[in-house]
């Protein structure tokens, strides 16, 4: 433990920040914002500060997202090419050794990956002040759930779409690679030439499956609570997290799947946070998910709006969901639910 959090003032560990920050952070809770710290006088400090910093030939255009460690913005890029990008970089006063080592295998394990389903990186650098950033593919899209239900797909179209998915994450896992929080929002889709395109985006809470680099870059230390909880598998929600593989990613697709089909996650975010930190671990760790068909019965009359979104009638969904797919899917077609797990 050393000096003191540079968002609440407690003790922290090394890595700059103490846990109770971490964790409100992660839990999107009414902890202390890493995103915005402790004020909005200390955010304009931030923005300042970024006004006289320069990208070399990336301009800052809007702030697209933040998190614990930086921030995500739409630049500009002028030099070789002219193109959009979405440019991160670390925030201000956020520059211990362990975060500035987080923040370069963060960069590290963006650059092994090479599949057209995850956001490519393009360069990495450091600005004039000497903070780190580097530079992506700029998706221009929205969250897989949201895509899906303003265009009303039905299940077919949903699992087409789901599919390169699982093979974005397979490819991720095949360089040794978790993603740890794959999500809606972490799940982009955009259209390309009139053809919808998923993008798996954020690795920024990845932890290497190889265990030597895990030890040589360990993302996250004891007793800090990392992910989104609705779409957390049960080993993710020990705290040790010893258990943490790629049989955890496969878990968070799969409730992916299960809102696509039904519109609802296993287990409501809200009432989770509500339970406290301790109720809402266990649930995760002990409770079983309920089967798609109770899910559908407990929606009441927002089944009735969930099965349009999904160009259907409460009847044929229920009926989908008692088979888990389509007619055509359980009949053994090449593109069914079985090929796109």
């Amino acid at each position: 433990m050393t000096a003191a959090c540079s968002i609440c003032g407690e003790p922290l560990w090394e890595d700059g920040l103490c846990g109770a920050c971490l964790l409100g952070s992660a839990l999107e809770t009414d902890a202390p914002s890493l995103a915005t710290g402790v004020s909005g006088s200390a955010a304009e400090d931030g923005a300042d500060e970024l006004a006289v910093d320069s990208f070399g030939p990336y301009t800052i255009v809007r702030v697209l997202g933040e998190g614990g460690m930086g921030a995500v913005y739409l630049a500009e890029q002028s030099a070789p090419i002219r193109r959009e990008v979405a440019l991160k970089v670390i925030k201000p006063g956020l520059d211990s050794r362990s975060i500035l080592a987080r923040f370069d295998y963060e960069r590290q394990t963006l650059a092994m990956m090479n599949h057209p389903n995850i956001a490519r990186v393009y360069d990495a650098s450091r600005t004039s002040k000497g903070r780190p950033y580097f530079v992506m593919e700029y998706i221009d899209g929205e969250p897989i759930t949201e895509y899906c239900d303003r265009r009303r797909l039905n299940t077919r179209q949903r699992l087409q779409l789901f599919r390169p998915v699982c093979l974005a994450l397979h490819h991720a896992h095949s360089k040794g690679i978790l993603h740890r929080d794959i999500k809606p929002n972490n799940v982009l889709v955009t259209e390309i030439d009139g053809v919808p395109v998923p993008k798996v985006i954020d690795f920024g809470i990845a932890k290497a499956t190889d265990q030597q680099k895990y030890e040589q870059m360990a993302f996250t230390q004891f007793g800090h609570f990392v992910g989104t909880p609705e779409y957390m598998s049960p080993e993710a929600a020990d705290l040790v997290g010893e258990g943490v593989d790629i049989s955890s990613d496969v878990y968070s697709l799969g409730v992916m799947l299960y809102e696509l089909l039904v519109g609802a996650v296993p287990f409501d975010g809200a009432s989770l946070r509500k339970a406290g930190l301790a109720e809402l671990l266990r649930v995760l760790r002990e409770v079983e998910a309920p089967s798609l068909p109770a899910k559908l019965a407990s929606l009441g009359l927002t089944l009735v709006d969930v099965a349009a979104r999904r160009a259907a009638t409460p009847v044929t969904l229920r009926k989908r969901g008692e088979r888990g797919t389509e007619p055509d899917y359980a009949e053994g077609g090449p593109e069914g639910a079985g090929a796109a797990l």
